[in-house]
Protein backbone atom coordinates (compact mmCIF):
# COMPACT_ATOMS: atom_id res chain seq x y z
CA UNK A 1 0.00 0.00 0.00
CA UNK A 2 1.08 3.60 -0.16
CA UNK A 3 0.36 7.46 1.36
CA UNK A 4 0.43 5.33 5.26
CA UNK A 5 0.29 8.27 7.68
CA UNK A 6 2.92 9.15 9.60
CA UNK A 7 2.75 10.30 13.67
CA UNK A 8 3.62 13.40 14.58
CA UNK A 9 2.51 13.27 18.14
CA UNK A 10 1.64 9.76 19.65
CA UNK A 11 -1.84 9.74 20.07
CA UNK A 12 -3.41 8.99 23.67
CA UNK A 13 -6.58 7.17 22.61
CA UNK A 14 -6.76 3.82 21.28
CA UNK A 15 -9.17 1.09 20.56
CA UNK A 16 -9.01 -2.39 19.37
CA UNK A 17 -10.73 -3.42 16.07
CA UNK A 18 -11.76 -6.43 14.39
CA UNK A 19 -10.28 -7.44 10.61
CA UNK A 20 -10.38 -9.73 8.45
CA UNK A 21 -7.24 -12.84 8.99
CA UNK A 22 -6.68 -12.97 5.19
CA UNK A 23 -6.25 -8.88 5.01
CA UNK A 24 -2.73 -7.89 5.43
CA UNK A 25 -2.27 -4.06 7.05
CA UNK A 26 0.26 -1.86 6.90
CA UNK A 27 0.93 -0.07 9.94
CA UNK A 28 -0.57 3.64 9.28
CA UNK A 29 -2.58 2.55 7.51
CA UNK A 30 -6.40 5.16 7.77
CA UNK A 31 -8.87 2.42 8.35
CA UNK A 32 -13.12 2.61 7.52
CA UNK A 33 -15.77 0.88 9.37
CA UNK A 34 -17.33 -1.37 7.65
CA UNK A 35 -21.10 -3.13 8.12
CA UNK A 36 -20.17 -5.18 10.65
CA UNK A 37 -19.53 -4.12 14.34
CA UNK A 38 -16.40 -2.85 15.22
CA UNK A 39 -15.00 -4.31 12.01
CA UNK A 40 -12.17 -1.92 9.84
CA UNK A 41 -11.08 -2.57 6.81
CA UNK A 42 -8.28 -0.29 4.86
CA UNK A 43 -9.97 2.53 3.11
CA UNK A 44 -10.31 2.76 -0.37
CA UNK A 45 -11.97 5.06 -1.53
CA UNK A 46 -13.81 8.35 -0.63
CA UNK A 47 -16.23 9.40 2.00
CA UNK A 48 -15.91 6.04 3.76
CA UNK A 49 -16.67 6.34 7.90
CA UNK A 50 -13.32 7.18 9.89
CA UNK A 51 -12.58 3.94 11.45
CA UNK A 52 -8.72 4.78 13.35
CA UNK A 53 -5.27 4.36 12.18
CA UNK A 54 -3.82 1.29 12.39
CA UNK A 55 -1.03 1.34 15.12
CA UNK A 56 0.67 -1.95 14.60
CA UNK A 57 0.98 -3.96 11.06
CA UNK A 58 -0.66 -7.06 10.15
CA UNK A 59 0.04 -9.68 8.15
CA UNK A 60 -2.14 -11.60 5.92
CA UNK A 61 -3.61 -14.78 7.07
CA UNK A 62 -1.40 -14.75 10.51
CA UNK A 63 -4.16 -15.74 12.44
CA UNK A 64 -5.23 -12.54 14.10
CA UNK A 65 -8.41 -10.95 14.05
CA UNK A 66 -7.86 -7.80 15.34
CA UNK A 67 -5.62 -5.02 15.83
CA UNK A 68 -4.82 -1.61 17.66
CA UNK A 69 -6.35 1.68 16.07
CA UNK A 70 -5.42 5.01 17.31
CA UNK A 71 -8.00 7.55 17.27
CA UNK A 72 -6.46 10.59 17.78
CA UNK A 73 -2.57 12.78 17.83
CA UNK A 74 -1.40 14.55 14.83
CA UNK A 75 -0.76 13.02 11.95
CA UNK A 76 0.90 13.80 8.60
CA UNK A 77 -1.42 12.35 6.09
CA UNK A 78 -1.98 12.79 1.90
CA UNK A 79 -4.59 15.30 -0.02
CA UNK A 80 -6.60 13.37 -2.72
CA UNK A 81 -5.53 16.08 -4.88
CA UNK A 82 -8.68 18.49 -3.69
CA UNK A 83 -6.47 21.06 -1.40
CA UNK A 84 -7.52 21.62 2.29
CA UNK A 85 -7.61 24.87 3.83
CA UNK A 86 -5.94 25.85 6.74
CA UNK A 87 -8.16 24.57 9.60
CA UNK A 88 -10.58 23.09 7.66
CA UNK A 89 -12.28 19.75 8.49
CA UNK A 90 -11.27 16.51 6.57
CA UNK A 91 -12.51 12.98 6.20
CA UNK A 92 -11.35 9.71 4.10
CA UNK A 93 -10.38 11.20 0.54
CA UNK A 94 -9.22 7.63 -0.66
CA UNK A 95 -6.97 5.05 0.04
CA UNK A 96 -5.01 6.58 2.83
CA UNK A 97 -6.14 10.23 1.61
CA UNK A 98 -7.71 13.00 3.18
CA UNK A 99 -9.66 15.54 1.46
CA UNK A 100 -11.63 18.34 2.98
CA UNK A 101 -14.86 17.20 4.51
CA UNK A 102 -18.78 18.26 3.15
CA UNK A 103 -21.12 19.15 4.89
CA UNK A 104 -22.95 15.98 4.55
CA UNK A 105 -19.86 14.24 5.95
CA UNK A 106 -19.96 16.12 8.73
CA UNK A 107 -23.71 15.33 9.68
CA UNK A 108 -22.91 11.40 9.21
CA UNK A 109 -19.77 11.42 11.11
CA UNK A 110 -17.38 10.57 8.32
CA UNK A 111 -14.84 13.19 9.98
CA UNK A 112 -10.99 12.46 10.80
CA UNK A 113 -9.86 15.88 11.76
CA UNK A 114 -8.66 19.23 11.47
CA UNK A 115 -6.33 19.94 9.36
CA UNK A 116 -3.01 22.28 11.22
CA UNK A 117 -1.92 23.45 7.48
CA UNK A 118 -2.74 24.70 4.59
CA UNK A 119 -2.32 21.84 1.65
CA UNK A 120 -2.42 22.14 -2.32
CA UNK A 121 -2.94 19.23 -4.17
CA UNK A 122 -1.59 16.22 -3.04
CA UNK A 123 0.71 17.58 -0.74
CA UNK A 124 1.18 16.06 2.89
CA UNK A 125 -0.52 17.82 5.03
CA UNK A 126 -0.47 17.90 9.25
CA UNK A 127 -3.77 16.68 10.50
CA UNK A 128 -4.91 16.93 13.70
CA UNK A 129 -6.82 13.50 14.18
CA UNK A 130 -9.76 12.78 16.56
CA UNK A 131 -11.87 15.59 18.03
CA UNK A 132 -12.25 18.74 16.15
CA UNK A 133 -12.85 21.38 18.57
Amino acid sequence: MANEAVCIETPTEFERKTVADAGAIPMGSIMQLSSDPNTVTVTDGDSQVFGGIAWEEKTANDGITEITVAMNGIWDLKDSGSAITLGGIVSVGGANLVKQATEAEMVTGDIIGKCLETASASEVVRVKVGRIV
